[in-house]
């Protein structure tokens, strides 16, 4: 039986990989072979992104932070099949990723932090306390 790949047919994705080959490996456009999914959310004091990155080891993750744009890429690799057997069918994207997002002024980019667990990672940015709302008492 011959090994059967998955092709995404995503309209994004095929626009993504038509431009990376246009651009050539003497590009100096970061490119991906795939994007992790993300979610954002704002709370009180800080931002919280959480980024599916099943596989992915935490080695492989690198984080950077530069002129209000927190930039993650990394790589999951594709497993080892030398010791017996062969792949029949591969569905899961291996390979690099990389995701850049735009901070906002209030972010605190000193009290940055990850974590990853179970294949999410948790990037923790805390809110500068001059943002913070404060309340203000009325004196009589």
């Amino acid at each position: 039986m011959a090994l059967t790949r998955y092709e995404n047919r995503n309209p994004w994705s095929q626009f993504h990989q038509e431009m990376n080959r246009l651009l050539g490996e003497n590009s100096s456009v970061v490119t991906s072979d795939w994007v992790p999914v993300v979610d954002i959310k704002e709370e009180k004091d800080r931002f919280v992104l959480h980024a599916d990155l099943p596989g992915v080891n935490r080695d492989d993750i690198d984080i950077t932070m530069e002129g209000g744009v927190l930039s993650i890429r990394g790589e999951r690799k594709l497993e080892d099949v030398s010791e017996g057997g062969e792949y029949k069918r591969v569905e899961r994207i291996h390979g690099s990723f990389y995701r850049r997002f735009a901070l906002p002024d209030e972010a605190d980019p000193e009290g940055i932090n990850a974590r990853c667990n179970q294949g999410v990672l948790e990037v923790v940015i805390p809110k500068k306390q001059s943002v913070q709302p404060r309340r203000i008492e009325v004196g009589s």
